[in-house]
């Protein structure tokens, strides 16, 4: 190949790269916690299979830490809701402010085990509560997992409902505000962005966060003596998307955009699993006392929550409470 002609291919690859990064659509996704943590790791995931199934059409661009919303994690889905924001990985309880209903999930003492979760977010339960986000400008493409939220504090082992009269507790959002009020605590609704320094600073004596997701990777451990699994209370998360966004978009690319989000939902979902399956152990390693209590003390906390349970319960409607303990009825 001549001089030229090589000068001439190399304009030609040029032009086309150029062509390319000016058309593909940059899009923003926004989610609450770190990047070490799964959330982070099914957000990357998904940016991942966009890139490679749009033929790098689609630039995902991923936020963490909820910086796109001043590190406001409540504020994430309601920028989406109005297509401020195009996507959102977030947890069912950090909507409630604006969706009631999405605390369905995360009742206390709803769910026994994983089969019971997969019941409702692979059943009628979890397309119900797509129809009702639909409803407040998100589209629900995929569930993936928070998961059980454990309790860890500063002061002592929690073994009883007698062990949380007095503790100042960071919350995530109004339903647990409830919860921990029945049980004797003191709430505190924080952004999970403060949560780790006041944790530090004795601002809080402790939090409730699940293990693998946030509890182990957020290394809550090292400002954290006690943890108890009381497995109190389920938190799924979910990649949404703007309506606006899915509406401008063709089917070819609505199909291609959901084949990403279910893959990585359910990637993030093992990644979850397995680092909670392994996150006692790890906890122990890292110096931290873990209290796991009997079928009698676990009864005691169900009994203690009964009255946030049936106060929420008429929040969200008698009706949806009614479709998730069928679906997790038929898993038991």
């Amino acid at each position: 190949m001549s001089k030229l002609n090589i000068i001439f291919a190399a304009a030609i690859s040029a032009a086309a790269a150029i062509s390319t990064a000016a058309t593909a659509e940059t899009l923003r996704l926004s989610h609450n916690t770190g990047d070490a943590t799964s959330w982070h790791k099914g957000a990357e995931k998904f940016s991942e299979l966009m890139k490679d199934t749009s033929g790098g059409d689609l630039d995902v661009r991923v936020f963490p830490n909820a910086q796109l919303s001043g590190g406001d994690q409540m504020k994430q889905a309601e920028m989406v809701g109005r297509g401020a924001l195009d996507f959102v990985v977030t947890s069912a309880i950090n909507v409630t402010p604006i969706v009631p209903e999405m605390a369905v999930f995360s009742l206390p003492y709803l769910y026994s085990d994983y089969d019971a979760v997969d019941a409702t977010t692979a059943g009628a339960p979890g397309d119900k509560m797509k129809e009702i986000m639909a409803e407040h400008g998100i589209v629900v493409l995929a569930w993936g997992e928070n998961g059980f939220r454990e309790v860890t504090n500063n002061v002592h082992p929690i073994k009883s409902p007698a062990d949380l009269k007095g503790l100042k507790m960071r919350v995530a959002g109004p339903m647990y505000i409830d919860v921990m009020t029945a049980l004797g605590a003191n709430p505190q609704q924080m952004q999970w962005t403060e949560t780790f320094s006041a944790l530090q600073q004795g601002v809080v004596d402790g939090q409730e966060n699940p293990i693998g997701a946030v509890i182990v990777p957020q290394r809550v451990y090292e400002v954290q003596k006690y943890i108890t699994p009381w497995h109190y209370s389920y938190d799924p998360i979910f990649l949404g998307v703007s309506q606006k966004k899915w509406d401008s978009w063709d089917a070819d690319t609505q199909a291609k955009v959901q084949a990403a989000a279910s893959e990585a939902m359910n990637f993030q979902k093992e990644v979850t699993r397995e680092e909670t399956a392994a996150g006692l152990d790890k906890l122990r390693e890292e110096g931290m006392e873990v209290y796991e209590p009997s079928a009698e003390e676990l009864q005691a906390f169900r009994e203690a929550t009964k009255e946030p349970f049936d106060k929420w319960a008429a929040k969200v409607g008698p009706e949806l409470v009614e479709l998730f303990q069928t679906a997790i009825g038929t898993a038991n």
